[in-house]
């Protein structure tokens, strides 16, 4: 790849992770504070996320790779994006605002495969090169929160009071605007050309992938990743909103430790992968989530304050040992024949469904440990830490690794077998 290409594609992703950082982070404190949305309205406006990811693979799988260049739909569909977030901006209230965001993630969700697809098109050796162009999505998460708490100021008590986080959503169009335009300016990405044999609808959609469920152990995992996807929702929907209620300064910028946490613990995770194997990895990131959530339970903003830090810095942790070695054990049960359709059937589970039914319960929890003197934050963190200690003892009982360590065929130390992503 040469060097002007790699900077597109660095920049292609810098801009689509920074329009999502920009706007979803603080959506929580927006809702409550700004639009006065209860729990459950909160929890319908966040699994508009499920939502786009349900239906993202029908519009990739349907339009994008038969019809059109992929950079040619990422375009259009950031152009639309920059106008639903203006709404979205403009919106008075929840009924209004709820319409908006929900066309808004039906068309965001399919450009974080757009731009994978994009970057793949361009690279000789994927498996090498494609970590070092996705890290600057990472970095442009980062650089939007610490831009809304240290340059703008917009999550501080009175930006809050004064509504001044509609901006986000106005920042998040204005980088959107131009990914869009950007987006025209990319490498071609035609669509594949299908020949020889005819594919199937089911072929299509990716539902051969669920025979892998007929493997009793890659079943246990998939029922896992669903239920674990219920804390995790916990804190999309409640972590910058709590942060913001307990008045920790500049808590959008703080959150970002998350993100860098990802990245050192990317590192991390192929030597504790290798040496205690696929269960034990999955295991210490169901861990993570336990005490995460016992640590924003018992934390403040004063004297215990680095519990809060530590419960953000487990971010890492809690995603990479659990979701990225997910993808792994994936990928190596897969096969070559149902790879993609394998990791799509992931994404389905635990953007999809299990992020769904988190949101839904998260919503009902925040309602019912809110009372005129506020949200009862113990209680709100620490039934998500009960479920999380629930979904790790039942996957430690019935999920089955005779010898400790990945499945066969799976060579961690050969980088052709396994793409670690950012």
């Amino acid at each position: 790849m040469n060097a002007a290409t790699k900077v597109k594609l660095s920049v292609m992703m810098f801009l689509e992770f920074f329009i999502w950082g920009a706007w979803f982070v603080t959506l929580g404190t927006y809702l409550d504070k700004t639009l006065h949305a209860n729990g459950a309205q909160s929890g319908s406006v966040f699994s508009t996320q499920s939502w786009g990811a349900i239906i993202a693979p029908f519009i990739i799988g349907l339009i994008a790779d038969k019809y059109f260049n992929a950079e040619k739909i990422l375009g259009v569909l950031h152009i639309i994006g920059a106008v639903l977030m203006y709404k979205l901006y403009t919106a008075p209230d929840v009924s209004v605002f709820y319409p908006y965001v929900l066309g808004y993630m039906v068309i965001y969700m399919p450009t974080l495969a757009l731009v994978n697809s994009v970057s793949f098109n361009q690279m000789v050796d994927p498996e090498k090169e494609f970590s070092s162009i996705r890290v600057w999505g990472t970095i442009g998460w980062i650089v939007a929160g610490l831009a809304i708490s240290y340059l703008f100021h917009w999550d501080s008590a009175d930006g809050v009071n004064q509504g001044f986080l509609k901006n986000t959503f106005l920042m998040a169009g204005i980088a959107s605007v131009i990914l869009g335009l950007f987006s025209f300016t990319l490498p071609a990405t035609p669509p594949k050309k299908v020949t020889g044999e005819k594919v199937s609808v089911s072929q299509l959609l990716g539902f051969e992938a669920f025979k892998l469920l007929k493997d009793k152990n890659f079943a246990v995992f998939f029922v896992a990743s669903i239920l674990i996807c219920i804390p995790l929702a916990f804190y999309y929907q409640n972590a910058n909103s709590f942060l913001t209620d307990i008045k920790v300064d500049n808590p959008t910028g703080k959150m970002t430790i998350g993100q860098a946490s990802e990245v050192l613990f990317l590192l991390c995770l192929p030597i504790f992968f290798k040496k205690f194997g696929f269960k034990w990895t999955i295991l210490v990131g169901m861990l993570a989530w336990a005490v995460r959530y016992s640590f924003f339970a018992f934390g403040n903003s004063g004297n215990l304050s680095f519990l809060l830090i530590l419960g953000i810095a487990l971010h890492g942790v809690c995603y990479d040992f659990f979701f990225v070695s997910g993808q792994i054990y994936t990928d190596s049960k897969a096969g070559e024949r149902y790879k993609s359709a394998a990791q799509g059937m992931i994404t389905l589970a635990t953007y999809g469904v299990g992020m769904l039914i988190g949101f839904k319960i998260a919503g009902i929890i925040s309602d019912t440990y809110n009372t005129s003197a506020g949200h009862d934050w113990k209680m709100i963190w620490l039934i998500p830490a009960g479920i999380a200690a629930v979904v790790m003892v039942l996957f430690l009982l019935l999920f089955r690794d005779k010898n400790n360590t990945t499945s066969p065929g799976l060579d961690l130390d050969n980088s052709k077998d396994v793409r670690l992503e950012v």
